[in-house]
């Protein structure tokens, strides 16, 4: 008995048409995402592997390459990882604060029950219209005992003091940024089937069971990635405590990562700053894929 065997086909390689129009779509992109993205990257860590030198006490400074010095700065630097442990106790309050708001308010929303959604989606949006600078400086006044509307309070519990100062700054950071996140997660559940609330409810579960039970598991990728923005912000917290800084002097010089960056970098110490931020960017980078393998890992489960 003679065995044919087919010759096997190599699967055929889809071709891309229509290249050149796909490059020149993507051209204004890729020059923009070079010039203010990668090239600022490479010339922060280029900068930061560079030293200045005098000859003699009143010489010209030259840079020089001066390998791995200036890290070496930044991991002696305690005033730096003060302030990176400062905005990671506050991403640790805030964050989940924040989410969880923004959480509720998407609920309520998305709930058959509530009457002019469209006011309220506009309403609870409108605050992340404000920038970030203009919404510092409103709540800066409002804490301020000389010039707050609640004097009576502010001038008995002072919000811009050093042990309350940085809950003052939480404050504005999430009410500026609740109706952002409550965006994305609202938008995600108008992306579920209806079906499954009409099924839940013709089992008998009410409006709390289903949003507990259905809709915040099957909208958790939405609130993952509301989490990676929140980490992402949190370590580059800038406008609103450099704002602060008018109004108290509980906020330092070194009071967040990026404060100490344009600091540094005021001196004028251009390397140690670029090298500062690398180092920021590469924890940012970490913290974020942890917490994202972490989720995921929690979901595999």
């Amino acid at each position: 008995m003679t065995t044919t065997f087919a010759p096997r086909l190599k699967p055929r390689r889809a071709s891309v048409k229509h290249k050149k129009a796909i490059a020149i779509f993507l051209a204004p992109f890729a020059a923009l995402f070079a010039a203010f993205y990668l090239l600022p990257i490479g010339w922060a860590i280029g900068q930061s592997l560079l030293v200045v030198e005098r000859d003699g006490t009143f010489g010209k400074p030259v840079e020089v390459f001066g390998g791995l010095t200036q890290y070496i700065l930044v991991f002696q630097n305690e005033a730096f990882w003060a302030s990176v442990g400062r905005v990671a106790l506050f991403g640790v309050v805030q964050v989940p604060v924040m989410l969880g708001f923004a959480l509720v308010l998407a609920l309520l929303l998305d709930s058959p029950l509530v009457k002019g959604k469209k006011f309220f989606r506009l309403a609870f949006f409108v605050p992340y219209a404000v920038p970030g600078v203009i919404a510092a400086i409103m709540w800066g006044y409002l804490y301020s005992p000389n010039l707050s509307p609640f004097a009576a309070f502010t001038s008995g519990f002072d919000l811009l003091a050093p042990e309350t100062v940085l809950w003052s700054i939480a404050n504005v950071v999430t009410w500026v940024y609740v109706g952002y996140n409550m965006l994305i997660i609202y938008s995600a559940l108008l992306a579920l089937p209806t079906e499954i609330f009409e099924a839940a409810r013709l089992d008998g579960a009410n409006q709390l069971q289903i949003a507990l039970s259905i809709k915040i598991p099957l909208v958790m990728p939405a609130i993952v990635l509301t989490a990676i923005f929140s980490i992402i912000g949190t370590l580059q917290l800038l406008a609103e405590p450099q704002v602060f800084r008018s109004f108290t002097s509980s906020v330092s010089s070194t009071f967040t990562p990026n404060i100490a960056v344009y600091t540094t970098s005021a001196v004028p110490n251009v390397s140690l700053a670029a090298a500062m931020s690398v180092v920021l960017a590469i924890a940012t980078f970490v913290m974020s894929f942890v917490f994202l393998k972490f989720t995921q890992r929690k979901g595999d489960q």
